[in-house]
């Protein structure tokens, strides 16, 4: 499973004129589910997210986490981050996972992650939808829970 997440000051997203979520102070989630992922992958990736420390203290150093300031959670499904684009110049995705298995270990993701107490919102998966976000800092981080980078 890999995400990209990013310190956002706030973000949205939307799907035919329609916001599905919003937030604000907190962390924009795109999470990608590969083939072969468990619920395992999506417990070991919600840790790291929830305890990650990549928001400043009042030292402006960063030693907190999504969970010290209280903030907010926006996770968007994106198969498109298992894209292989090493060969060629269209991009392969056969190493997403199929959408009937995908779209519940992205669900289990999403409860796992409130489950920490947090405001977590979420897109619809499978749906074309438009991100919005402010970026803080920037911060953009990437995750993957096969730890290949």
């Amino acid at each position: 499973m890999r995400a990209v997440i990013q310190r956002v000051a706030r973000a949205k997203v939307e799907t035919g004129g329609q916001t599905l979520g919003a937030i604000g102070k907190g962390l924009l989630i795109l999470l990608g589910v590969e083939k072969g992922d468990t619920l395992k992958d999506g417990e070991y990736l919600c840790d790291k997210i929830a305890n990650l420390r990549i928001f400043e203290d009042e030292a402006g150093k960063m030693n907190l986490s999504l969970l010290d300031i209280g903030g907010e959670a926006l996770m968007i499904s994106q198969f498109t981050l298992l894209g292989d684009a090493r060969h060629g110049r269209r991009p392969g995705f056969t190493d997403a996972e199929l959408p009937d298995k995908a779209e519940p270990l992205y669900e289990a993701a999403l409860q796992r992650l409130a489950g920490y107490g947090l405001r977590v919102k979420k897109g619809r998966f499978g749906a074309d939808m438009q991100v919005e976000l402010v970026n803080d800092g920037p911060v953009t981080l990437l995750l993957d829970s096969n730890k290949k980078f």
